[in-house]
């Protein structure tokens, strides 16, 4: 499997269940019972499911007001997009070549 697709793959799944956790807590909020911690709805954007996660505060109207909650959550979007760009550039250029050209830099 190439990595493209296993990316690919990995970015849908976790989006999944990233979209399923937030209408799970969504839910457990109107209903007064216990809900999904913020910081498992933060790890999982973190590790690939912000574009579910995204899409779940849409749908859900979830987690659209607090905002230090919004805050951390574009960060974890944020550093999901570099770690996936510096991932795209060793796949790219090769690991060992990838390594001399960011030292090269400093």
């Amino acid at each position: 499997m190439s990595v493209v697709i296993f990316m690919l793959l990995f970015y849908v799944i976790l989006s999944l269940v990233t979209f399923i956790f937030y209408g799970w807590d969504k839910r457990a909020a109107k209903r007064d019972q216990h809900r999904v911690p913020e910081i498992r709805l933060h790890w999982l954007a973190l590790l690939g499911g912000w574009p579910g996660a995204i899409l779940a505060q849409k749908v859900f109207r979830h987690k659209t007001i607090k905002k230090r909650f919004r805050i951390i959550f574009w960060l974890t979007c944020l550093i999901n997009v570099l770690v996936l760009i510096l991932i795209c550039f060793f796949v790219q250029v090769g690991f060992i070549q990838g390594l001399k050209g960011i030292v090269g830099l400093f």
